[in-house]
């Protein structure tokens, strides 16, 4: 067997990327596969979609929110991925076969399992140059309006993703635009989650020459999976999608017909690192 070249890294970047705070939520479905066969071969040909229970696929949104220390600073970046569970064909031989919930919860150890991209939307253009460069991610402009279970809010762990269009302006500046790409919420309150060892979770991407590319990312705790599939947790999330005559809302409609219902949900969040009190008053000395 001939080894394979590394793919090149292009400048300014530096490999691995250091994630500096990580919070991240990803609905899972389970669809029809056959409308997500046909649109894995137009956009990734050497990757085969996965199946699991009764034979059916899976496709996810992906919402990330994330800090990353730089030579020059700090940057916050956000970014929402449509995804379809689906590995090498050249590597069917070495799969285990799992149900959904044992894929979620990490039980392929060869990693083979991971997300073909179909659509990345994100707000940062430094962010979307370096998938694009390096692992050949399909990233363009929007922007954001969330809201997240957060230490510094009012509680709760409901998650709200509003994306909207943008456009990448003159000297690489975001300029937002009014129309909503999709709406994602989750409600996951009073569920308990299971400790899930996914990580790593290899991203595929096929380059314009048509080369597969495989690129892992490491989470350093695990996540927390929700099994969504009992009847009484169908209306705990809910997709919206405002532009359905896009490329990104026509490929939602395609594999997501209206109420299909999530099979399970994903989170992480990174733990605080520092905290600043309260501040109390001091006693002090007679005024003059």
């Amino acid at each position: 067997m001939t080894s394979l070249p590394l793919p090149p890294v292009p400048e300014p970047f530096r490999l691995p990327f250091h994630y500096g705070a990580l919070h991240q939520i990803g609905v899972d479905w389970l669809v029809d596969p056959r409308p997500v066969r046909r649109l894995l071969a137009k956009h990734h040909p050497d990757l085969t979609a996965a199946t699991f229970d009764d034979g059916r696929a899976l496709v996810s949104l992906n919402y990330q929110l994330y800090f990353a220390q730089y030579a020059f600073g700090g940057g916050v970046t956000q970014e929402i991925e449509f995804n379809v569970i689906a590995f090498p064909t050249a590597e069917a031989d070495r799969l285990p076969r799992l149900s959904y919930a044992q894929y979620a919860q990490g039980w392929d150890q060869t990693k083979l399992l991971g997300i073909a991209r179909l659509h990345v939307v994100c707000d940062n253009p430094f962010a979307i140059r370096a998938g694009r460069e390096l692992y050949a991610e399909p990233k363009y402009p929007g922007w954001f309006e969330v809201g997240l279970p957060s230490l510094n809010g009012p509680g709760g762990a409901t998650w709200t993703v509003r994306c909207k269009a943008a456009e990448v302006g003159p000297d690489d500046a975001l300029e937002r635009e009014e129309a909503p790409l999709l709406d994602l919420t989750a409600r996951l309150d009073g569920l308990t989650s299971v400790a899930a060892g996914s990580a790593p979770v290899t991203g595929y991407g096929t380059d314009r020459e048509g080369r597969l590319l495989a690129g892992p990312m490491n989470v350093y705790q695990p996540y927390g999976w929700y099994d969504l599939a009992a009847p009484e947790h169908s209306g705990r999330t809910r997709l919206a999608v405002h532009a359905p005559d896009g490329d990104l809302g026509r490929d939602l409609r395609a594999l997501l017909p209206d109420g299909t219902p999530a099979a399970g949900a994903w989170t992480f969040q990174s733990p605080p690192v520092a905290a600043h009190n309260r501040p109390y008053y001091l006693p002090t000395g007679p005024r003059v």
